[in-house]
């Protein structure tokens, strides 16, 4: 099937998530930490800290989407790389118009996150997805030494100025 057939039938968006989950399915990662069944609630977590702390954040490449579809207006695909010193905040933020997916490259992180009653722990070589409505978070580096997260994700309004976290 050549390049140019596979541009025409699968969009931008489309694509980006299917490499990001081929990487998933055929690697040896495995998922993220999830919510216990049990600890499932809505707004269990309303709030976290606000600004970075502890934070350095990498942006490693990126596509901006509109010059590839005028229905990708304003968006960019891209992946950075967030170092999270020991006791660093990721802060507060939602997923309901930017998906992502965080893979563990070294350490380990605590997700706070509003549908969980309970913090979930993620480690070193494991995935998590992150999108959806009521999906709110943060993050903190509860242990004694740096964990670093490599993130991929489709940020809308590459206007704004706050285009981290």
């Amino acid at each position: 099937m050549s390049i140019k057939f596979f541009d025409q039938i699968i969009p931008w968006s489309a694509r980006a998530l299917l490499v990001a989950g081929a990487v998933v399915l055929f690697s040896d990662n495995v998922i993220a930490g999830e919510c216990p069944a049990d600890k499932v609630a809505e707004n269990s977590v309303t709030s976290g800290p606000t600004t970075p702390n502890g934070v350095t954040d990498n942006l490693i490449g990126s596509i901006d989407l509109e010059q590839k579809s005028v229905s990708f207006k304003g968006e960019q695909f891209r992946m950075r790389q967030l170092v999270v010193e020991a006791g660093g905040v990721v802060p507060w933020h939602g997923h309901s118009e930017r998906p992502a997916i965080i893979y563990v490259v070294e350490g380990s992180i605590t997700e706070y996150r509003s549908s969980c009653a309970v913090p979930i722990e993620h480690k070193a070589g494991e995935v998590t997805a992150e999108f959806g409505a009521s999906l709110s978070h943060w993050w903190k580096n509860n242990t004694d030494k740096r964990a670093v997260l490599l993130s991929a994700d489709i940020l809308h309004d590459t206007s704004s100025e706050k285009q981290s976290m």
